[in-house]
């Protein structure tokens, strides 16, 4: 019903407006009479309660359930729904942007048949974009999906009339596609194989922010050296995160010194920023006692400052804990890095929350409560809270930013939310690396510079088009 625009920014999309009552528990939606699905069937509310219905079903296993638990749905009448919430929640709308399901097409299918169904692959929905075809090889993997324009789009039919999506084993086939102009874009790009790409006079390399960062996050139980405050004041004072986003990211990203990032409400350039300083550091650990060994490392009352750093084995992060690995050397602290699989990370690491410290990173969404992640509530599994970090003050600031309607006012609380975790230092916050988007030039209007996650690079894809020129016959 809602959407992100090119920028990020919730919009009307099959809802044309939303009230709110004065309690703000009680939501209104007005639907689009306009709309209709790609089969020609009007959409209604009965489609959006039908599917909120799945959402909320447990035999569905939606990952978005836990979203829709204690809310109240009713049709007023065909365009016209309602949602009742029980208490007030201001980033409530931004639940509202999932994909809506056509009733009359899905209603007869069981849960245990919905992974299976056609539909899947050849889905009807109500977007500027329909299913056209596809191709699968030998084995049954998709090798191409192609989109043909919707021309009875409720907002204009697109200027582009085909996209055909092209899927590569892994990127180096994607770029060696994309520099024999088999294909005019690259999903995306990692920084170091920017320099790979042969059409550069011929490409527009798009970056996009993405509301995503990586941070050193410490679990204090684990470690007694961290559970030190001076400790932790040092790490991040040797932390040089310029000189990680040069050498990992090729400068394509943004340092990062708290869990609210730029454009976002509460942003504060200034909260939590530190310059590196290898002298204070030292001196800060020289003043508490921990003392240089003869190998250069410190230690204190027969414990050793050493570190042991938990990250996935993609090679940007283990370029990352390397680095680190280099600059916390110079203060003495001596680190040991293991490296596991996205998968081993997760079920032998961050749910039993068995690590010292973790080198890892969080998607956020387009509103910036911390909630899921910063919580005390939410520091065991299968919460998000990887610092086993909060408090009273901190957890009531969450729950007093989830309450406040006026910008400003919560933008305070948020900032105030930030200085109280920057004075703890539960984490080192590194960067926010950009999405990068190569495209050949003759793909014009995209546009935006914050998209909520890469498929939203499609946000005004119906303002593409395809430059051409007029030449005498």
């Amino acid at each position: 019903m809602l959407k992100y625009d090119s920028d990020g920014k919730l919009q009307p999309d099959l809802a044309e407006s939303y009230d709110i009552s004065d309690d703000k528990t009680l939501y209104t939606f007005h639907l689009r009479k306009n709309a209709t699905w790609q089969d020609g069937q009007p959409f209604t509310a009965n489609d959006v309660l039908f599917t909120i219905n799945l959402i909320s079903d447990p035999d569905y296993k939606s990952p978005l359930r836990a979203n829709w638990q204690g809310i109240t749905t009713k049709v007023v009448d065909d365009h016209t729904i309602t949602f009742k919430i029980q208490n007030p929640y201001v980033g409530f709308p931004n639940n509202l942007t999932f994909g809506i399901l056509p009733q009359h097409l899905w209603d007869s299918i069981s849960a245990d048949k919905f992974p299976l169904t056609d539909l899947d692959l050849q889905p009807v929905g109500t977007g500027p974009y329909k299913y056209s075809s596809m191709q699968k090889d030998s084995d049954g993997n998709i090798i191409s999906y192609s989109l043909a324009a919707n021309p009875n789009y409720f907002a204009g039919k697109p200027y582009i009339s085909k996209i055909t999506f092209n899927f590569y084993s892994d990127e180096n086939s994607a770029l060696n596609a994309f520099n024999r102009k088999e294909i005019m874009g690259i999903s995306s790009l990692s920084p170091e194989n920017i320099s790979g790409i042969k059409p550069i006079q011929s490409t527009d390399v798009h970056r996009f922010n993405i509301p995503r960062y990586f941070a050193v996050f410490f679990n204090q139980t684990k470690s007694i050296p961290l559970a030190n405050d001076e400790v932790r004041q040092a790490l991040a004072l040797a932390t040089d995160r310029n000189e990680i986003i040069q050498k990992v990211l090729n400068g394509y990203g943004q340092p990062v010194y708290a869990p609210i990032l730029p454009g976002m409400i509460g942003y504060d350039p200034s909260i939590g920023k530190t310059d590196v300083d290898i002298n204070k550091a030292n001196q800060l650990l020289d003043s508490h006692g921990w003392n240089r060994g003869s190998d250069g490392f410190r230690g204190k009352n027969g414990n050793a400052l050493e570190i042991n750093l938990v990250t996935t084995d993609w090679p940007e992060l283990q370029k990352t804990a390397e680095i680190l690995k280099e600059q916390w050397a110079k203060i003495g602290v001596k680190v040991n890095i293991t490296a596991a699989s996205i998968s081993d990370i997760e079920q032998n690491y961050i749910r039993p929350r068995e690590y010292e410290a973790l080198l890892f990173g969080q998607v956020l969404g387009a509103d910036p409560d911390p909630y899921s992640f910063w919580d005390s509530s939410q520091s065991k599994d299968p919460g998000l809270n990887l610092s086993l970090f909060g408090n009273n003050t901190t957890d009531q600031l969450i729950a007093s930013g989830r309450s406040e309607f006026d910008q400003n006012a919560r933008a305070d609380i948020y900032k105030n939310f930030q200085n109280q975790l920057a004075q703890e230092i539960p984490a080192v916050f590194l960067y926010t690396p950009a999405y990068i988007y190569p495209v050949n030039n003759k793909v014009q209007g995209i546009s935006g510079t914050n998209i909520i996650s890469p498929d939203r690079r499609f946000a005004n894809v119906t303002q593409w088009y395809i430059s051409t020129k007029r030449v005498w016959k």
